[in-house]
């Protein structure tokens, strides 16, 4: 099975061809094609290749499947004996996308 890291939105995920992964969000609708040239590692069974920092000329290309918002998360301060409290949520904006091809 060929897996491949690549690097998006500062961060690191290892990938084979047919995954489902949930990044952060992209520039692009449902439905889109999308290409991420920041490969840094192939492994192909006992074929490996590893970039200083990044493999030239590979790539690997991506379906985005969709656009959307992750559970909320509750954010609350408070200093005690002082009557300060705030409470704020946030939901963080993500995108999933299945992996097509992995070129090395």
């Amino acid at each position: 099975m060929k897996h491949a890291v690549i690097v998006t939105g500062g961060k690191q995920y290892r990938v084979a061809e047919g995954d489902v992964i949930f990044v952060e969000k992209l520039d692009a609708a449902a439905g889109d094609s999308v290409k991420f040239d920041q490969v840094l590692a192939v492994i192909d069974g006992e074929d490996a290749k590893f970039g200083a920092p990044a493999i030239e000329g590979a790539s690997v290309t991506a379906n985005v499947v969709k656009n959307g918002k992750s559970a909320k998360v509750r954010v609350y301060k408070m200093k005690p004996k002082k009557g300060y409290r705030r409470t704020q949520g946030h939901r963080q904006p993500y995108t999933k996308i299945q992996i097509e091809t992995i070129n090395a």
